[in-house]
């Protein structure tokens, strides 16, 4: 992958006029924090990678998100990063303007705080269960974007047991590569665009 990737200046050209200095300052200190970060579309969304994914963007008609692959396990002293109270606006809430971001200097921070996580191959801080009870998995935020971009499966998947969301949150996460994630994803959509659990195949 390329650092810069034209089809991310195609992305934010389309987007509504408040979104677009939104995203392109994203796009610009992502890029400051380390040139060997790259650039990549996954599930209609830009997302920035080095050694896998860091970091994802995405704007919708009122709001921007930014959200980090494993922001569970960065480090956040100053409380910059929402903590779930809004998942599907990724790790710094809604984000309408420029400054509704964190300092730049935090950004940065977060961006090789990732890069460290990666380089040491470090999986997002997700909490096993215990006993009996299984722990509730956590939305990532690349999860939400695809969703976010499908109407008909965000609509299937949200009317779910909370048992049928477990089971394609648990296929989808567990996956050992980047390419079996996104394979998993695409046809994850599709089931859920039909109204189709993760295992209609055996009901």
């Amino acid at each position: 992958m390329k650092q810069y990737d034209p089809r991310i200046d195609e992305y934010i050209g389309k987007k509504p006029p408040f979104a677009q200095p939104i995203l392109k300052h994203i796009r610009e200190v992502v890029h400051a924090a380390s040139p060997l970060i790259t650039e990549n579309i996954k599930w209609g969304h830009p997302f920035f990678e080095y050694k896998g994914a860091l970091a994802n963007m995405a704007a919708f008609k009122a709001h921007c998100s930014f959200g980090f692959w494993k922001g569970a396990s960065l480090k956040d002293p100053d409380g910059f990063i929402h903590k779930g109270d809004e998942p599907s606006a990724g790790n710094f809430g809604r984000i309408t303007s420029v400054n509704d971001l964190p300092p730049d200097k935090a950004l940065i921070d977060f961006i090789l705080q990732a890069i460290s996580l990666n380089e040491t191959g470090t999986k997002g801080n997700m909490k096993k269960a215990t006993g009996t009870l299984k722990a509730a998995i956590p939305e990532p935020d690349y999860f939400i974007a695809a969703l976010q971009g499908n109407q008909k499966a965000n609509a299937a998947y949200h009317a779910f047991s909370p048992s049928c969301k477990r089971e394609y949150l648990e296929w989808i996460t567990e996956a050992k590569t980047e390419p079996t994630r996104q394979k998993r994803m695409e046809t994850a959509l599709e089931w859920m665009e039909e109204g189709k659990t993760r295992h209609w195949k055996y009901k």
